[in-house]
């Protein structure tokens, strides 16, 4: 029998992306692993090639029992990615200790694994954005999403996890792209941007409420999904590699450099109205974010990372226009 691998996530916005580009290999020996609600993820199964889903409890009822045969590798994007979440203990349950159970059998069994983390986890950036794990412990995280990640990482540190060949933890900085369309309003500024031109011919981005930037000025590391699943790859591909690793073009990008690549791949000119940031948002919102990649190059990751304008062309008119 095949060793299966295993995506948790898998019809998430990332998981989906990864399971095509697993198939692209002619790799379908797997188990997919999500939970499919009231909104359209089902959607993105309908071109997959796997060998079983789960719901995340039927799979780890399944794994609990050793119902589930051999396991080569798992890929955990499984969790809450919603920073506005503020039910702390669904968080804990779902985000921290569902990983940390994960973890615990693949480490056990010695299977690979590769898992999500996130650069929510860096806070304000006021200590900088160094994935060395002895950086980790100073990190103040801004949400309970950051938060439950966080406590992920410092207890896979602490107990040596990152340091069993196999596993490796990415912390994702702002990634867009393909398959996002299920999540509400978590998706991407890129998304949201275009369906706002095309209904109203402009953008909304929100205001600066710090003197030292200016509205739209306000900077991320944003990263095409395709680059992302490619990074996940490598590290499959190089099972004897471990750690704690940024995935982001180590560029940091403004807003207003988002919105306008968007009207460029539309091919009409910038239009960009700034509004209001919710109350609740404003003590909460990162200004800067941008990953530090040494450590990714240092372990033998040479692909270039796309440049923002070239990935929002590609999505733009290679995806969304055919929604």
């Amino acid at each position: 029998m095949d060793e299966f691998i295993v995506v948790t996530g898998a019809l998430g916005f990332i998981g989906t992306n990864l399971v095509r580009a697993l198939n692209a290999r002619g790799l379908d020996n797997l188990i997919l692993v999500d939970h499919l609600g009231n909104d359209d993820k089902w959607k993105n199964i309908r071109t997959l090639n796997f060998e079983e889903y789960y719901d995340r409890r039927t799979f780890l009822n399944l794994l609990e029992n050793e119902k589930l045969g051999p396991i080569k590798s798992i890929f955990h994007m499984g969790a809450c990615s919603s920073t506005t979440e503020t039910d702390c203990n669904f968080l804990m349950e779902n985000n921290y200790r569902y990983t940390k159970k994960l973890a615990q059998f693949a480490w056990d069994r010695h299977i690979q694994m590769i898992l999500a983390s996130s650069a929510a986890t860096y806070g304000d950036g006021r200590f900088g954005y160094s994935d060395d794990e002895s950086d980790t412990f100073r990190y103040l995280p801004l949400n309970m999403y950051g938060m439950s990640k966080h406590l992920f990482d410092k207890w896979a540190i602490r107990d040596k996890i990152y340091e069993t060949s196999g596993f490796v933890g990415l912390k994702f900085f702002n990634v867009y792209g393909p398959y996002e369309d299920h999540k509400g309003d978590m998706r991407s500024v890129i998304w949201k941007a275009y369906q706002q031109i095309k209904e109203h011919g402009y953008v909304e981005l929100f205001k600066s409420y710090r003197e030292d930037y200016q509205d739209g000025e306000q900077v991320r590391d944003f990263v095409y999904v395709k680059d992302v699943v490619k990074v996940m790859l490598y590290f499959f591909d190089n099972p004897q590699l471990c750690g704690l690793f940024n995935c982001g073009t180590g560029r940091a990008r403004s807003w207003n450099d988002l919105a306008k690549a968007v009207f460029k791949a539309m091919n009409l000119p910038p239009n960009i109205h700034y509004i209001d940031m919710p109350p609740y948002l404003r003590e909460k919102y990162q200004y800067h974010t941008c990953a530090d990649i040494n450590k990714l190059r240092h372990v033998g990751y040479e692909e270039a990372f796309s440049l923002l304008e070239d990935g929002v062309e590609d999505y733009v008119n290679n995806y969304l226009r055919l929604l």
